[in-house]
C-alpha cells in the first residue's frame, strides 16, 4: 500500500500534468505543488505539527512527482520517436521514460532541498521551497545544452492580468510566484490559527494585487502603439512523409507560392514560410529562381526557412531561415543555434547504442553561432527557429541588438494532434510578454499566429489546415524591465538556495 506521502506526490504530479495544455487548465498551477509541499513537512495530520522529512524521502517524493508530471506533458516524444525515427514501441517507451526521469530529476532535487530547509528552518522553510524550484528549473535551461521546455511560470500566459508579470522578471520569476503561491496555500493547510489567517490573505492578496497591477498595465497598452505592418502567415500543412520527397518537390513550392500570392492579395506586407519550407538548399536549388521572382512581382518581403550547407570536408549542415528583400535578394540569413535533440542531433551516441535506427534518421546539423537581425521595412527584425523559441534569452539578446519585432518559425507536424503543438504556442506567447514585442509565428502545420506584448492573441490557426491568414502586428522600440535585467530573479534564486543549503549545513554541524 503507498503511504499517504506518496499519494500526496503522486497527486502532484497529476496537477502540474493538468496545468499544462492541451487538456488541463491553468489555475490548477496555484494548487498543484501543495499536497508535494505538505508531504515534504512531514504532516502527521496534527494541526501545526509538522517535522519534515529526511533529505532522501525528499528527492524520491519530488521524483514520483515529477515523473508523474513529466510523464503526461512529454508524452508525445514516444509517438515522435516511434514514427519519425523507425524505433520499436518498447524502444520508443524507453527513450521517453530516459527523458521523462532526466527532467524529473531536477524536480527531485528541488524536492530535496525544500526538504533540508523545512527540517532546519520549519515553516519559514517553505518560503525558500520557491527559490529552490526555480534554481533547479533555471538550471534545466541550459546544462547539456538545455532542455527549458514547459517551465512551471508558462502555465500563467493565458490568465493574462498574471502574465504581466513577466515582463518584469521573466517566466522564471513566474515560475517562483506560482511556486510560492502553492507554498502560501500548504502553510495555510498545515499552520493553526492567526498564522493559518495571516497564510491565507497573504497568498490570496499575492495573486489579487498581481491581478490588479497586470489588469492595469494591459489597460494602458502602451506597447501597441508602434508603426503598423500587415503580416501574412502561410501554413503549408506538408506532411512530414512528403517535406523530402523529390516527387512532391513541385507540389510544395506550389502550394506555398499560391498561398502567398493569397496573403499578399490580402494586403500582406510581410510573409513568413515555416521552418524548411523548400523542399530542397535554397542557396544552391536553380528551384530558388522561382520563389526569388515572385517576391519581386509582389514586391512583399519574405521569411522562410530552407536547410543549408557549407560545403567542405565535412560538409556542415544549418537548419536555417532566409530574409528575403522585395527585390527578392537575400538580405540576411539566420542559422538555428539551440538544435533539438534526437531530432537534429542524438547526445551521448556512445551510450544510446539501442536506439540506433534514430541516429541513423538523424540528420547531424550544425548550430549556428549567433543572433542575426533581419531588415524589413527599414526595421529590424529577429526570427527563432522551432525550439530555440523556448529559450528567454535568445529573444531577449534579439531585443537587445534592436529587434524590434520577434518571429517564430516552426515545423510541428511531428507532433501529430497531441499537446506539443499548444504547449509550443504557449511558450512563444511568453516571450511577446517578456520582451513587449509582437510574436509572429508560422507552423507548417499549425499553431500558427500573431501574439501582441501582452499575450493577447490576435490570429490563432487551427492543426492541421492549409490557410494563408493575414493579420497586423506593429514594430515596438521600447524595452520591458525584464529585458533590461534579464533572469536576475532566477539567479537570485539559485543562489539564496545556496546559501540557505551552506547555512542548514553549517547548523547541522554546530548541533
Amino acid at each position: 500500500m503507498l503511504s499517504s506521502s506518496t499519494v500526496a506526490a503522486l497527486a502532484s504530479g497529476v496537477l502540474l500534468a493538468l496545468s499544462f495544455p492541451k487538456y488541463g487548465h491553468p489555475a490548477v498551477a496555484f494548487i498543484a505543488l501543495v499536497p508535494l509541499y505538505v508531504a515534504l513537512c512531514g504532516w502527521n495530520g496534527q494541526p501545526g505539527k509538522a517535522p519534515g522529512v529526511s533529505t532522501g524521502r525528499g528527492f524520491r517524493l519530488g521524483l514520483v512527482t515529477g515523473f508523474i508530471h513529466f510523464a503526461g506533458t512529454v508524452y508525445w516524444t514516444g509517438a515522435t520517436v516511434q514514427t519519425f525515427g523507425g524505433l520499436p514501441w518498447p524502444v520508443a517507451v524507453v527513450v521517453t521514460s530516459l527523458l521523462v526521469l532526466y527532467m524529473a530529476t531536477y524536480t527531485a532535487l528541488a524536492s530535496a532541498a525544500s526538504a533540508i530547509f523545512i527540517r532546519r528552518f520549519g515553516f519559514a522553510g517553505l518560503t525558500l521551497a520557491p527559490a529552490a524550484w526555480v534554481a533547479t528549473e533555471y538550471t534545466r535551461g541550459f546544462l547539456i545544452g538545455g532542455f527549458p521546455w514547459i517551465p512551471l511560470g508558462n502555465t500563467m500566459v493565458t490568465l493574462l492580468p498574471i502574465v504581466q508579470l513577466a515582463s518584469l522578471i521573466g517566466v522564471f520569476g513566474l515560475s517562483a510566484f506560482v511556486a510560492l503561491v502553492n507554498a502560501g496555500f500548504a502553510a495555510t493547510a498545515l499552520a493553526t490559527g492567526r498564522a493559518r489567517a495571516v497564510a491565507l490573505i497573504a497568498t490570496l492578496a499575492l495573486i489579487a494585487g498581481t491581478s490588479i497591477w497586470g489588469g492595469q498595465r494591459m489597460a494602458a497598452n502602451r506597447l501597441t502603439q508602434g508603426e503598423p505592418i500587415r503580416v501574412g502567415l502561410i501554413q503549408g500543412n506538408i506532411a512530414q512523409v512528403d517535406k523530402w520527397n523529390p516527387s512532391r518537390a513541385d507540389m510544395i513550392v506550389n502550394r506555398y507560392q499560391q498561398l502567398t500570392r493569397q496573403a499578399s492579395a490580402n494586403g500582406a506586407q510581410f510573409v513568413l514560410w515555416p521552418e524548411s519550407a523548400t523542399p530542397f538548399f535554397f542557396h544552391e536549388d536553380p528551384g530558388a529562381d522561382q520563389i526569388r521572382a515572385m517576391v519581386r512581382q509582389l514586391g512583399t518581403p519574405l521569411l522562410f526557412g530552407s536547410d543549408e550547407v557549407e560545403r567542405g570536408t565535412p560538409n556542415r549542415i544549418y537548419n536555417s531561415a532566409f530574409m528575403l528583400d522585395s527585390a527578392g535578394t537575400t538580405a540576411a540569413v539566420y542559422r538555428k543555434m539551440h538544435l533539438v535533440p534526437f531530432g537534429e542531433y542524438v547526445p551521448f551516441q556512445w551510450a544510446l547504442f539501442f536506439v540506433a535506427p534514430l541516429v541513423e534518421a538523424v540528420s547531424a546539423f550544425t548550430p549556428g553561432e549567433r543572433v542575426i537581425m533581419l531588415p524589413v521595412r527599414e526595421h529590424m527584425v529577429s526570427t527563432a527557429i522551432c525550439y530555440e523559441v523556448t529559450f528567454p534569452s535568445q529573444s531577449r539578446e534579439a531585443v537587445r541588438q534592436g529587434s524590434e519585432l520577434l518571429t517564430t518559425i516552426t515545423n510541428d507536424a511531428w507532433y501529430g494532434q497531441s499537446s506539443a503543438a499548444y504547449q509550443h504556442f504557449e511558450m512563444a506567447s511568453m516571450r511577446a510578454v517578456e520582451q513587449g514585442r509582437y510574436m509572429v509565428r508560422a507552423a507548417n502545420t499549425g499553431v500558427s499566429g500573431i501574439i501582441d506584448p501582452y499575450g493577447r492573441v490576435l490570429v490563432r490557426t487551427d492543426l492541421f489546415e492549409t490557410v494563408a491568414v493575414v493579420g497586423e502586428a506593429r514594430f515596438v522600440q521600447e524595452r520591458t524591465l525584464y529585458a533590461r535585467i534579464g533572469d536576475l530573479v532566477a539567479l537570485l534564486a539559485t543562489v539564496s538556495t545556496v546559501l540557505a543549503l551552506g547555512v542548514a549545513a553549517w547548523l547541522r554541524a554546530g548541533r
